[in-house]
């Protein structure tokens, strides 16, 4: 089989992986389990986030992604090469990869990258960010003369874009995303409860009953915990109501990135955005109401995009009907004039 161009959403929680012709075809968990004796990769992925706080002694389930980069190059590696192999099969010559990163992202950061790409087997590796490749799989025009603006909430960064002629014109990138939620719903827990859980425990929490706006109809969910005082387990019953308050932090700090950009747009792009609205993506966009109190504090009307946890990855597979274009020695094509999508 010939070589097959092939577009990955590296991201903190998950990773897409899109392969030109045949769209998405695997989303697996940024997990990867290793027995420590041997440095063997055990699992990656589904079976390898079932081992989280579950592991014997000499196997530990990490995940070698932190805040959007990487943190554990080596096993970073292996898990490149996992779902590389797993996407492509057995071809005769090595596939192109455009993979995804977040704006802020350091010229270092940026090598780290490619050159685990590169070392886990892709011919030629580009990067495109994550606001372009979001806006671009959103479906928007991103060619125009036009102002777009792009909140993609991930798992580990919310990046943060206003785009115009094919190119980031203002952007923002924080460290603070699905996973800092998780974090938050644990520390309210452990201080109003005195109750311990998991970060699989929060993130069940999270996608059941999260919410940042008032709700006619709240929802509950039953969990268990170890108390804190007697050391024993203990159930909790949490209600959606008290959402907002274990969210605030984080939330707010999205919200304020938001502004930011908002502040330093110039004055004829604001209007395009006040006509088009800001559009959402990522999986932490899907708390209820965060839309909605986006648009109340900004006054620009707010809409989740269509399949927001996919439009990264829908993105960076589009990108690759244009690699033939882009100029000789590029990485980072969000840097280049993007083409009409």
């Amino acid at each position: 089989m010939m070589s097959k161009d092939i577009g990955i959403d590296l991201g903190t929680a998950s990773v897409l992986v899109y392969v030109k012709g045949k769209g998405i075809v695997l989303k697996e968990p940024s997990v990867v389990a290793i027995d420590k004796n041997t440095d063997r990769m055990l699992k990656v992925g589904r079976d390898a986030q079932q081992m989280l706080g579950r592991t014997p002694g000499n196997i530990v389930a990490i995940r070698p992604l932190r805040d959007g980069v990487i943190s554990q190059y080596e096993v970073t590696l292996k898990m490149i090469q996992y779902f590389i192999r797993r996407a492509c099969g057995t071809v005769l010559f090595k596939p192109r990869v455009i993979i995804c990163v977040p704006s802020g992202i350091t010229e270092v950061e940026e090598r780290a990258v490619v050159d685990a790409a590169r070392q886990a087997g892709a011919k030629r590796t580009y990067l495109i960010e994550e606001p372009v490749a979001a806006a671009i799989g959103a479906g928007l025009d991103i060619s125009m003369p036009r102002g777009n603006m792009i909140v993609d909430i991930g798992g580990g960064t919310t990046d943060v874009a206003v785009i115009s002629l094919g190119g980031v014109v203002v952007s923002e990138s924080i460290k603070i995303a699905g996973n800092k939620f998780d974090e938050a719903i644990i520390r309210y827990v452990r201080k109003k409860y005195n109750v311990l859980i998991g970060e699989r425990t929060a993130e069940r929490i999270k996608i059941a009953i999260g919410t940042v706006w008032p709700s006619n109809e709240p929802r509950t969910i039953d969990v268990k915990g170890r108390c804190l005082i007697t050391g024993l387990p203990k159930p909790v019953h949490l209600s959606s109501n008290e959402m907002p308050e274990a969210l605030e932090e984080p939330i707010t700090a999205v919200i304020e990135a938001v502004c930011n950009v908002i502040e330093r747009t110039p004055p004829e792009l604001i209007g395009d955005i006040m006509t088009g609205g800001i559009i959402m993506t990522g999986g932490g966009c899907l708390i209820y109401g965060l839309d909605r109190l986006i648009a109340n504090v900004t006054g620009i009307k707010t809409r989740i995009a269509d399949k927001p946890e996919h439009c990264v990855a829908i993105g960076t597979g589009k990108s690759l009907d244009n690699l033939s274009v882009i100029p000789e020695g590029s990485i980072n094509i969000s840097r280049q004039r993007m083409p009409k999508y």
